[in-house]
């Protein structure tokens, strides 16, 4: 299946008042000083998703990897008969796809689960769903108010964070749209995780991670990466072309973050879910969805198997060792070419931080 189908999680964040993250809100301070959620909110709630797991033709063909799990496995089977209690984890875009279903796993197996959406009460309706140790918070990736009080608002808390797994995004959509001057895509998908990103580097844990929810589809990126001189889209702006650029932004930043942490025990990576449908594809043309609603269930991932890639590099032992890698189906995976880039990397990070740093404070 060609990168042009790559979906994952619907991105849903939003405007957050740090207010909300203080006695009355349906939590109290922990024994860390960080938020818990209140006690009557537990594990038996969560809905079982692993029983919405399909078979594809797909899968019954193509083996497992090195690492043992491919791609049939789901998020429940490559956390399997791991505890993450103790644990703390951001994962953006937590109320729909793929966010959610990593949200139900690392609460599941015990982890505190920081969900981020567009709107704090998407984020409280998710984290209710699913019980366990939830904090919501909101956090629109494509407004920097709301994205810095995001930021503010963990740190706030003093939460120290063992992962970070960037699942939100936007996807293909049909018209250009701007964010700050910069295209639509590229603003939400890429800065606005840079931002939360870098904002909590000291927030991370000692051996944490970063994960972000990368696509098949950075294939599709222009042919020299990123148009440094097109970032508003001006100069010419086709959908699926502007969201690969997004995404093989994700890959760069993983990469230049990895290099960064060198010589520490954090990692960086990128993933790419597989194919999977989602609310995500929602702006596809109707040749497009005909298409998937006829193949899908042939060749398409289920949500729990399209999670299970952010979930392993996140979460398992055996992932502690790799940074600056791309991941497919729970395995190292080769991106194109360019995405190996140092010095597009780099640039990418330097032009990224001016972005940020012209943004209007509040």
């Amino acid at each position: 299946m060609s990168g042009t189908a790559s979906c994952f999680a619907e991105v849903e964040q939003s405007a957050f008042d740090p207010a909300d993250i203080v006695p009355g809100t349906g939590f109290e301070p922990d024994s860390h000083g960080g938020p818990k959620r209140a006690p009557g909110r537990g594990v038996k709630r969560m809905r079982d998703f692993s029983r919405e797991v399909h078979m594809s033709l797909y899968e019954l063909f193509k083996p497992k990897g090195p690492s043992g799990f491919g791609y049939g496995s789901t998020a429940e089977q490559v956390t399997e008969g791991l505890s993450l209690e103790g644990k703390t984890i951001l994962v953006t875009g937590c109320n729909s796809g793929l966010g959610q279903e990593a949200l139900r796993v690392l609460a599941l197996r015990g982890a505190r689960v920081i969900g981020t959406a567009r709107t704090l009460e998407k984020a409280k309706a998710a984290c209710d769903a699913v019980g366990g140790k939830t904090v919501p918070l909101a956090c629109e990736l494509s407004d920097p108010a709301s994205v810095r009080a995001c930021v503010e608002a963990v740190k706030r808390a003093g939460l120290r964070l063992d992962a970070i797994l960037c699942n939100a995004g936007i996807m293909a959509l049909p018209k250009l749209e701007q964010a700050h001057g910069v295209e639509l895509q590229l603003f939400t998908n890429h800065i606005g995780h840079f931002m939360l990103v870098t904002g909590l580097l000291d927030q991370l844990s000692d051996d944490g991670r970063v994960v972000m929810l990368s696509s098949g589809a950075h294939s599709m990126a222009p042919k020299e990466g990123i148009q440094f001189d097109n970032l508003s889209g001006e100069k010419g702006y086709q959908g699926w072309r502007n969201y690969g650029q997004s995404k093989l932004a994700n890959l760069l930043f993983a990469k230049e973050l990895a290099r960064r942490f060198a010589g520490t025990r954090k990692t960086a990576n990128a993933v790419h879910p597989g194919v999977i449908k989602t609310n995500l594809g929602r702006h596809m043309n109707p040749v497009a969805s005909f298409v998937f609603g006829t193949v899908g269930p042939l060749v398409l991932k289920s949500v729990p198997q399209g999670a299970a890639t952010e979930v392993y590099v996140a979460v398992h032992p055996d992932a502690a060792r790799t940074s600056g890698a791309y991941f497919a189906d729970c395995n190292v995976a080769r991106p194109r070419p360019d995405a190996d880039d140092a010095a597009l990397a780099a640039r990418l990070w330097e032009v990224s931080e001016k972005i940020v740093a012209g943004l209007p404070a509040r």
